[in-house]
């Protein structure tokens, strides 16, 4: 007898479209379907829910595509990178990295950062806010401790980096937005952004070269002294007084570690 990981991966096999004869075998045909009928319908309705589930998370690259190019892409994306969650809200995250590696868009350059907007969006959306950190808890370490203190970021914020304007992209293409015949050019320019949801709210705060690095190291761990030094690096006029004042206003950091 089989042990249940290896009868999964048959079914998982036959389903991605691996195999077949091998998983036929542990189904029993029912009439009027044969098992290899059965395992069609089977993963006829699994490939159309994580069709669904993508075109959920990332609409606006859809609408960029167009339906049929987008269900070709996502259904290629499904065997690639199959679903490893019961929760359909995990699953999409490798979209962005096999638009990037996906032949049919490679003409479309920009495709690959919208995608990531849109998970970062959605990410944002699903995770927790927690109570805000205070500028008096702030105030109550010891200065000789502050270079080393580590600012725990809100679990609902992401970042996103682009050489396009991915949020101009982004903001065009929403449902309410009706304007067709708007232009928006590559060249504009890219953006660094902070995506964070605020009271089941999606918001995006633009930042800084330098203010972003120093928020992705501070989400990486860094402390606050090696946190500021990679801000200094890519802008030496970099104010850390005003940046950490402009997200404690925002109630971006949670909490505080040495």
């Amino acid at each position: 007898m089989l042990a249940l990981p290896d009868i999964q991966a048959r079914m998982m096999d036959t389903l991605l479209l691996r195999g077949g004869a091998a998983a036929r075998a542990l189904v029993r045909p029912t009439a009027p379907l044969s098992a290899r009928q059965r395992l069609q319908v089977y993963r006829n309705n699994m490939v159309e829910s994580l069709i669904a589930a993508l075109g959920a998370v990332y609409p606006v690259v859809a609408r960029l595509v167009g339906t049929g190019f987008f269900r070709h892409a996502a259904k290629a994306c499904i065997r690639a990178h199959p679903s490893r969650s019961g929760n359909l809200q995990d699953f999409g995250g490798e979209f962005p990295g096999f638009l990037r590696a996906y032949p049919p868009a490679a003409a479309l350059l920009y495709l690959p950062d919208v995608a990531a907007l849109e998970w970062a969006v959605h990410r944002a959306y699903h995770e927790a806010e927690l109570p805000a950190l205070t500028l008096e808890r702030l105030a109550q370490v010891p200065a000789a401790e502050q270079a080393e203190l580590r600012l725990r970021l809100q679990p609902c914020a992401r970042f996103v980096e682009s050489r396009y304007p991915v949020l101009r992209i982004w903001q065009a293409n929403q449902p309410e937005v009706h304007d067709d015949e708007s232009t928006i050019s590559l060249d504009e320019g890219g953006v660094n952004l902070l995506v964070v949801q605020h009271a089941l709210e999606i918001e995006f705060r633009l930042l800084g070269l330098a203010e972003s690095r120093w928020l992705c190291a501070l989400a990486d761990e860094a402390g606050l002294a090696d946190a500021t030094r990679r801000a200094l690096d890519v802008d030496p006029s970099f104010d850390l007084m005003a940046v950490l004042a402009r997200h404690l206003g925002h109630g971006l950091f949670t909490e505080v570690s040495p």
